[in-house]
């Protein structure tokens, strides 16, 4: 087997890969990357793996670290890919998984791109390093350079919660907070850098980070083959979902699927789903109106501080090339969507999640309404991360350093602070809920759904006449009703309803299955608020029906 190649991708350079450079000696580009012998390794890579743990040391020929006794490991990799009972159900996506980060040693993904980079650090023998991060990058580096011994000042946003920070400084790390955009947050970090003389972590730019992200594809496509298949053949999903901030995330994930299809580990290269929050989206932005660069965001409103990157650079180059030569689609959502889904998502499957998460489980959403994610399909979501609390007693006061970007003048649009107003502006006189429905499961995903918006009085009836019997002992401000159901089946509830004066304003959504003639949509109209059939509604299309807003029923 070849040892790893490190290119240049402007200029061609090429030569063995000893160490990361911290430029082309060329061109002076300071984007290179390594490339291995794939061929050799598709034939020696199997039998190798097969006794190692599942890890993402696993994987390590086709990691850019030289010596194994260099690896720092807290243990991270091998995280489980969950499949999503409920969620899936809700969505009619009997595919669904979820690629579950949060058992990383510190809670989040960037633990991969730790234990590399640190690795590499540890090999070069670095002694002292700074990064700029939004959160997760600065705990995951703070714990492995404890473990390594390797001294870390980290620089972080204003917006970044307190509880992060403070887990930043138990590690014993420099916390340098920043009032200021993230840019500027890593402006200052390399200055800061260069003025002392230290590593800088150059994040996208690092080989390091890039190539750790390659693990995630590795064991997505592990565990696909085993769970789908049952046996050793990996497989690929239809399409990978991650939010993104810098974008490292799916460039480097991207390269991992790349290197096993070239391998012949798998048939074919999923679709990139690039998620981002609307108050900060200037790869969505650019990507819609056809634009080849970013467009840069200068004051971001969000409060998904993780995703708080204005100029994403030369990622957004990378993914839309990526996206356009292998499908795929990048999209947005509100802070509101991401926060609903965060609340979906544990009240429905028990999985809770950080808010960057949340912005892919909301873009999940929207992609699956706009068709552009099929329900036969295999998706795989990246659950980025779970976020910690550090108690603030641990620390004291003086556990961080503050600086202020100086300004000009004051921004137009600075980032906002506080809370966000409530999720959910649903009608107060709707508390008390039946659920008619003799399929239990269909009744149980109804009340996880409620359950996931507000505080409501649900009642559940198993057919028709129970149902109307309940009723008419307790009058409900709504009725959720199934259509084909024993003894009396929908139709005829409705018929009951409408024939009882204190019931025939009830106002109904009807939830079925049963694909309806022309014949039945008549019958239904008029008597119904909603219409929503199952396996092809979401939470919001519920929501929005408790709202008022009418799904038309056509005749």
């Amino acid at each position: 087997m070849l040892d790893p190649i490190l290119k240049c991708p402007r200029c061609g350079y090429s030569t063995t890969f000893v160490r990361p450079p911290a430029a082309c000696p060329r061109c002076k580009h300071d984007m290179l990357d390594v490339w291995y012998d794939l061929e050799a390794l598709a034939k020696e890579l199997p039998e190798r793996i097969r006794e190692r743990p599942f890890n993402m040391w696993r994987y390590r020929e086709l990691l850019p670290l030289h010596n194994s006794a260099n690896i720092v490991t807290l243990g991270e990799g091998g995280t489980p890919l969950v499949p999503s009972v409920n969620m899936g159900t809700m969505l009619g996506h009997e595919h669904l998984f979820i690629k579950d980060e949060r058992q990383g040693p510190t809670g989040s993904f960037k633990d991969r791109q730790a234990s590399l980079a640190i690795s590499s650090m540890k090999e070069a023998g670095i002694t002292e390093a700074v990064v700029a991060s939004t959160g997760n990058v600065a705990i995951s580096y703070s714990a492995y350079c404890a473990r390594a011994g390797i001294k870390l000042w980290t620089f972080l946003t204003s917006m970044v919660p307190a509880d992060k920070m403070r887990e930043v400084a138990l590690y014993g790390t420099e916390v340098i907070k920043i009032t200021g955009t993230y840019d500027e947050c890593k402006e200052v970090a390399a200055n800061f850098a260069r003025h002392r003389g230290l590593f800088l972590d150059k994040g996208l730019r690092s080989i390091s980070a890039r190539q750790s992200m390659k693990t995630l594809a590795f064991e997505v496509c592990e565990q696909l083959g085993l769970l789908q298949d049952g046996h050793g053949k990996w497989r690929a999903p239809d399409w990978y979902l991650q939010a993104v901030s810098g974008g490292m995330g799916p460039i480097g994930t991207y390269r991992g699927f790349e290197e096993l299809h070239a391998m012949g580990f798998i048939d074919k290269i999923p679709r990139l789903a690039v998620l981002q929050a609307e108050g900060c989206a200037p790869m969505v932005t650019a990507f819609k109106a056809g634009r080849e660069t970013a467009d840069i965001v200068t004051a971001p409103r969000t409060h998904i501080a993780t995703l708080a990157t204005g100029n994403p650079g030369v990622a957004y180059t990378e993914l839309r090339h990526i996206i356009l030569k292998h499908g795929g689609a990048m999209e947005s959502v509100s802070d509101e969507e991401a926060f609903r889904a965060m609340h979906v998502m544990a009240k429905m499957d028990g999985i809770s999640v950080e808010s960057a998460t949340g912005v892919v489980f909301a873009g999940l959403f929207k992609l699956i309404g706009q068709q552009v994610i099929k329900r036969t399909e295999t998706v795989v979501v990246n659950c980025t991360g779970h976020t910690l609390a550090v108690q603030q007693e641990l620390l004291g006061d003086d556990w961080a350093r503050s600086f202020e970007v100086p300004q000009a003048e004051a921004p137009s649009a600075a980032p906002q602070e506080g809370l966000l107003s409530a999720l959910e502006r649903l009608d107060d006189r709707m508390r008390d809920i039946l659920i008619i429905d003799d399929n239990p499961d269909a009744t149980l995903l109804l009340r996880r759904v409620l359950q996931a918006y507000g505080h409501y009085t649900l009642r559940e009836a198993k057919n028709g006449r129970i149902g109307l019997d309940m009723c008419r002992a307790q009058r409900p401000d709504l009725i959720l009703l199934d259509l084909m159901m024993p003894e009396m089946d929908g139709f005829a509830v409705l018929d009951a309803l409408k024939h009882d004066d204190n019931l025939k304003d009830v106002p109904v959504i009807v939830v079925t299955a049963k694909e309806l003639t022309p014949v039945e949509r008549r019958r239904l109209s008029g008597k119904v608020q909603s219409l929503l059939q199952k396996g092809s509604f979401t939470d919001q299309d519920i929501m929005d029906a408790l709202s008022g807003k009418e799904k038309a029923i056509d005749g």
